[in-house]
């Protein structure tokens, strides 16, 4: 209901060039303010954390976000309590170039390494996002790495303004920045004006603290956290944006890491206010052979006999949600929220996932035809943080992020031009991956965007028909790290690495975190 109504306040209040005017405000890193060194820092360097039973004083891990974009989540049962995990506080600046003034606090979670006397180091990782919980990654890796996970301390964190670690929650109605364009040109004008308010939101609620939302303070407060810890040196698991956050802190602290794990690689080249630019062909592919699997299934799904036919009833569905907003159960999908509901699910080409976007398809198709449905526990989850103020910490905490990193003011005409021309060669997709965000109405970033033009010996990892992180850039990124080896999964799939079930994939991983040595030369793996 908060959709509808600030939809239809946007269109009351005129949502032309003169409404969505951008704020701007000069970029801080004009300026010559640069962070701190280590010698500045050695108060937080030295600080000691009390780390207790997580459910003594940090709250227990909230589940992995519903919009199925890094690891799975992990059962609600599944806490750090019950595996006898410990979590601790720690304190960090909130403005690197100025150590002495506000702080935060930042909530950790560890396993300890079975054996201290065989214990490699600590692995520290993130789930990607921005603004996924990783407080829950030491359950997941101790699962996923089986005996090598006893090598390490496996510590999870909450990223600053994430989670348990002083969070931001702009108040928003919705819980995604990221939205479908719309039918015509006045639904994108509304569409646009609806994200100006949302950034205005942030602006409104949390503004003095939106400059130290970015990335590289996240990969600073990773360091805190290894001097806190006693470590010179890290391992380092990152899937999706969680890449992208490990490129960031081997920029900035070169030869303060061990063993490097990406998996999902983000090139820095594609890492936009979209984040998903790039994506359009592999996100059509994925739908289209989505389509084949149902078609397959007619007889179970009703949805078609053959691809176009699946894709006509997908059709059906958006045109639908375009006149009117469908009704699920107490929610409401409308021509910016079915679309992105749709490509939430192509994330892989596993059966479950499969079945759940047939499932959810004949589901919306029915509402389209104006029965009453409802939805079941999960799909009423998503739709609950996708369409209400329910989503609102994850996302306006992952706009944060995104938009201080990289904020463009490229105009709404060229946005508009932009995502029409994609949209030609990729109905579903580019509508969503090159429409308007948040970002084009923030202020601009406080530093510029960082440049890698190192080389680490990493470990990447990647599916060669991911929907999220094209695989593309992942190939890039290994040309651009030649010490670095590539393992290549043909499959689709989003998140590999103990997540796929593919033990080519997954002994590789292992034997790298347990050994520290790469494979001799890039692999092929297969399904």
């Amino acid at each position: 209901m908060h959709l509808i109504s600030l939809w239809k306040r946007a269109v009351a209040a005129g949502a032309g060039a003169a409404a969505c005017a951008t704020l701007l405000t000069a970029p801080a890193w004009a300026t010559d303010r640069q962070p701190a060194d280590d010698d500045a820092l050695a108060a937080y360097h030295r600080q000691h954390v009390e780390w207790a039973d997580c459910g003594a004083g940090t709250a227990d891990a909230e589940p992995a976000t519903p919009y199925r974009i890094g690891p799975a989540a992990v059962s609600d049962a599944t806490t750090l309590s019950a595996a006898g995990a410990e979590c601790a506080l720690l304190t960090v600046p909130l403005d690197y170039a100025d150590p002495g003034g506000e702080t935060l606090t930042l909530a950790l979670s560890r396993i300890r390494a079975a054996d201290p006397g065989r214990r490699t180091g600590v692995l520290l990782s993130n789930p990607g996002g921005p603004g996924g919980s990783g407080l829950v990654m030491p359950l997941i890796l101790q699962q996923t790495m089986g005996e090598v996970a006893g090598d390490f301390d496996l510590i999870g964190f909450d990223p600053r303004f994430v989670g348990a670690s002083s969070p931001i929650d702009c108040g928003w109605p919705v819980g995604s920045g990221y939205r479908a364009a719309g039918a015509g040109f006045g639904d994108y004008l509304r569409g646009a004006a609806f994200q100006r308010d949302l950034a205005q939101r942030c602006r409104a609620t949390s503004g003095d603290v939106l400059p130290y939302a970015t990335t590289r303070n996240t990969a600073r407060d990773m360091d805190v956290i290894r001097a806190v810890l006693g470590e010179e040196r890290i391992s380092y698991l990152g899937y999706s944006y969680g890449s992208y956050l490990g490129e960031v802190y081997t920029q900035l602290f070169p030869g303060r890491t061990d063993r490097i794990v990406l998996d999902g690689v983000i090139h820095p080249d594609h890492y936009t206010p979209t984040l998903l630019r790039g994506t359009e062909r592999a996100g059509e592919e994925a739908l289209r052979a989505w389509a084949d699997w149902a078609a397959e299934r007619h007889a179970d799904y009703g949805l078609g006999t053959d691809r176009a036919a699946v894709l006509a009833t997908v059709d059906r569905v958006i045109t639908a949600a375009q006149r009117e907003p469908l009704h699920i159960g107490p929610y409401r999908l409308d021509q910016y929220t079915a679309p992105l509901l749709v490509f939430s699910a192509l994330v892989s080409d596993g059966e479950p996932q499969r079945d759940w976007l047939a499932t959810t398809t004949g589901l919306l198709l029915r509402a389209a035809a104006g029965e009453s449905v409802e939805p079941d526990p999960g799909l009423a989850l998503e739709l609950e943080h996708l369409t209400t103020e329910a989503g609102s910490a994850y996302g306006s905490g992952q706009m944060a992020v995104v938009c201080g990193d990289v904020a463009e003011r490229r105009g709404l005409t060229a946005h508009w031009r932009d995502l029409r021309r994609d949209a030609a060669r990729h109905p579903l997709v580019a509508p969503i991956t090159r429409n308007v965000t948040p970002c084009e109405f923030w202020d601009l970033p406080a530093e510029p965007p960082t440049v890698l033009d190192n080389d680490i010996p990493a470990l990447l990892v990647a599916a060669t028909g991911d929907t999220r992180t094209p695989y593309e850039g992942t190939v890039k990124m290994r040309a651009e790290w030649p010490s670095s080896t590539l393992i290549t999964l043909d499959a689709m799939h989003h998140g590999v690495y103990g997540f796929y079930g593919n033990a080519c994939v997954d002994d590789l991983v292992n034997d790298y975190l347990r050994t520290g040595v790469l494979p001799r030369q890039d692999v092929n793996c297969t399904e």
